[in-house]
């Protein structure tokens, strides 16, 4: 199939003269919209979960918790909520509330506003965003958290940036400095990866629950035609593969990640964590498999089943790589059993060679839904 080419390219010499400033002004201005918007969201939504915990406690009493009693009401809450709002009020979730109205209490809110409920007066007193919080949650020394919180502050941190610093022990390292004031300089200084678009602010998973909306991921047509045809070829094999989701999300700690494909094996009794890298291998990639596979054992996997095992699959342009994940496994006589059942890691590099170079071939802009 010939690619065609994109009509605004076919019209780019009749623009006007000012066309670039008045796409660049649109740019910023549509950037900034969807920034206030997360912020709203966020502020709003923040506010929403303190006054939840703030009634969570007062229920307990409060927050004196009696054996059995604290379990059984953020169950019953957790469930009742979830059938009526949807995700975002798990268990874990319930407790993340409870614990920030204990840490943020009502002595630090204006007593008019407390007493009131004045949901929008509330907003304005969480500055962060509510993925900020939770992160300062898991900060057990009061001390530092109010320090990373002030910081943050201070600094507009994105969570990101304070996930590293909080991280990289920046508060500790700050106080055992003889130059604290250079240390809180060179913290406030972020760096590439720190950096948060307007979309993720918006496609934030904690602003996505909230608000009950789909959670979908965007994908180039490559990567999504990519993973369609190794789902397909996988099943094809006929080697016990059994489907069982495609962009399966989990959080470890306070970051969400994705998995691309996740199967069950059935002659190995194991789950099979597939990750599709557009890129070559690095070793943070079988670290974060790992982690992976570690995860879903724990809390994917049947007691009854096998450890889970990863296949880490790099598109790599001109050159492809297929990797499994066995370094983890118990003994290697388990991961030696893995390797004779599972699919040779050079036919599926030769498959995803071919299915690159056709995909390419044929315009990956031509590619609908995904299907090659």
């Amino acid at each position: 199939m010939t690619r065609k080419t994109p009509v605004v390219a076919e019209k780019s010499a009749s623009l006007p003269a000012g066309y670039a400033g008045l796409h660049g002004g649109i740019v910023e201005l549509l950037d900034a919209a969807r920034q206030a918007v997360a912020r709203s969201v966020n502020a709003l939504m923040t506010a929403s979960y303190w006054e939840i915990g703030r009634r969570i406690v007062e229920a307990e009493q409060n927050g004196k918790r009696r054996a059995g009693y604290g379990q059984q009401l953020m169950e019953r809450l957790s469930a009742d909520l979830t059938a009526r709002f949807g995700r975002g009020f798990g268990p874990d979730n319930l407790e993340n509330m409870r614990r920030f109205f204990l840490a943020y209490p009502t002595a630090a809110i204006s007593e008019t506003v407390s007493r009131k409920f004045d949901l929008s007066q509330l907003a304005q007193v969480f500055t962060l965003p509510w993925s900020a919080y939770v992160r300062l949650l898991s900060v057990k020394d009061d001390h530092a958290r109010q320090f990373y919180g002030a910081e943050a502050l201070r600094g507009g941190w994105s969570v990101r940036q304070l996930d590293r610093q909080i991280g990289s022990q920046f508060y500790e390292r700050t106080a055992l400095s003889k130059d604290k004031a250079a240390m809180l300089v060179k913290g406030s200084v972020s760096r590439p990866e720190d950096a948060v678009t307007p979309n993720d602010a918006v496609k934030d998973p904690y602003v996505l629950e909230f608000l009950d909306l789909k959670d979908e991921y965007s994908e180039s047509d490559l990567d999504a035609a990519l993973i369609q045809r190794l789902e397909d070829f996988l099943l094809e094999l006929g080697e016990g593969f059994t489907f069982v989701g495609r962009q399966r999300r989990l959080r470890i700690d306070q970051t969400w990640y994705r998995v691309d494909l996740l199967f069950f094996h059935r002659k190995l009794r194991c789950l099979v964590i597939i990750d599709l890298k557009l890129g070559s291998l690095t070793h943070a990639d079988v670290g974060q498999m790992h982690m992976y596979c570690n995860y879903a054992k724990e809390h994917w996997a049947y007691p009854d089943e096998n450890p889970p095992v990863g296949l880490i699959l790099f598109a790599d342009k001109g050159h492809a790589l297929a990797r499994y994940a066995l370094d983890g496994l118990p003994t290697k006589v388990m991961a030696a059993n893995y390797r004779t059942v599972l699919p040779d890691a050079e036919l599926l590099q030769k498959e995803l060679e071919n299915a690159r170079r056709l995909l390419e071939s044929r315009g990956t802009l031509s590619l609908k839904d995904g299907k090659p």
